[in-house]
C-alpha cells in the first residue's frame, strides 16, 4: 500500500521518538546511575508498544492503522509523563506504594536490601530548567504525538 510523504515522515517520527526516548531513558539508568521509579517504568511501556507498532507500519496493512496506534501509544506516555511530573512538582498526590529498591543484586538479600537507594516517585532523580525527566517525556511525547496526528490528517487530506 501507497503512503504520502505525510505518512512516511509520521512512520518514522513514531518509531524514532519513543526509540530515542527509551534509548535516552537506559543511558541515563546505566550510564549516569538514575534509576527508575515504579511510574518512570509506567512511561516506557506505551514507548515499547509505539515501537512495535511503528515497526509493524513498515511491514503490515493497514499501514496507517500502525501509525495511528503508535501515536496513541505516545500520546499515553505523555499523559503518564504528565502525571508523573504532577506528582514529582507536588500539584497532585501519587500512588503512595510508588517506590522502587534500584540496582542490582550481590546474592545476599539482606546486603542488597541495605545497601540499595529506595527510588521515590514524588523526587525528581534529574532536573533541566526545573522539568524533570517526566516532565521532559510529557513535553517531547506530546509534541510527537501532535505532529504524527497532524502528518496523519495532511495525509488523509491529500
Amino acid at each position: 500500500m501507497f503512503l504520502t510523504q505525510h505518512a512516511r515522515l509520521a512512520r518514522l517520527l513514531a518509531l524514532a521518538v519513543p526509540a530515542a526516548l527509551l534509548g535516552g531513558a537506559y543511558l541515563s539508568e546505566y550510564g549516569f546511575g538514575l534509576y527508575p521509579c515504579e511510574m518512570c517504568w509506567w512511561q516506557r511501556w506505551p514507548h515499547f508498544a509505539a515501537v512495535g507498532l511503528a515497526l509493524l507500519a513498515y511491514t503490515v496493512t493497514p499501514r496507517r492503522l500502525w501509525i495511528w496506534l503508535a501515536a496513541l501509544a505516545i500520546a499515553l506516555s505523555g499523559a503518564i509523563g504528565l502525571f508523573h511530573a504532577g506528582v514529582e512538582y507536588g500539584w497532585w498526590p501519587g500512588i503512595t506504594s510508588c517506590a522502587v529498591i534500584a540496582g542490582g543484586g550481590s546474592g545476599n538479600a539482606l546486603e542488597d536490601i541495605m545497601n540499595t537507594p529506595l527510588v521515590r516517585c514524588e523526587e525528581p532523580a534529574w532536573t533541566l530548567a526545573g522539568i524533570s525527566l517526566a516532565g521532559y517525556n510529557f513535553l517531547v511525547s506530546s509534541a510527537a504525538a501532535l505532529a504524527i496526528s497532524v502528518l496523519m490528517v495532511k495525509d488523509r487530506n491529500a
